[in-house]
């Protein structure tokens, strides 16, 4: 989780977090094409990947992140690009995780 946390940093993932939760950010005209919408979109797609595969504990993912906050933040985005690619399962693992269905 430690490596996560700094491959996040890494990639810019805290200044990511600040745009997302920023109060102008609009959710609903996001796209994935927006750097801060998709490093956090990979994040989390990584993360419910490795809770789906049992190498990461779904409690302490929990505990140190709020994958349902970010989802909120990046999933209208991540559901038109699904939408447009025809993929079901793009994005699906942090979709999974935000909705408390893997762990």
């Amino acid at each position: 989780m430690v490596q996560l946390l700094q491959w996040h940093t890494a990639a810019g993932g805290m200044d990511a977090s600040m745009a997302l939760m920023a109060p102008g950010f609009d959710p609903d005209a996001a796209t994935v094409q927006d750097r801060d919408v998709f490093v956090m979109l990979m994040l989390g797609e990584t993360i419910g990947t490795f809770v789906k595969q049992g190498v990461l504990d779904a409690g302490l993912v929990y505990d140190l992140w709020a994958p349902g906050l970010m989802w909120n933040r990046v999933g209208p985005a991540a559901l038109r690009q699904r939408d447009a690619f025809a993929v079901p399962a793009l994005w699906e693992n942090f979709e999974a995780l935000a909705k408390g269905e893997l762990g």
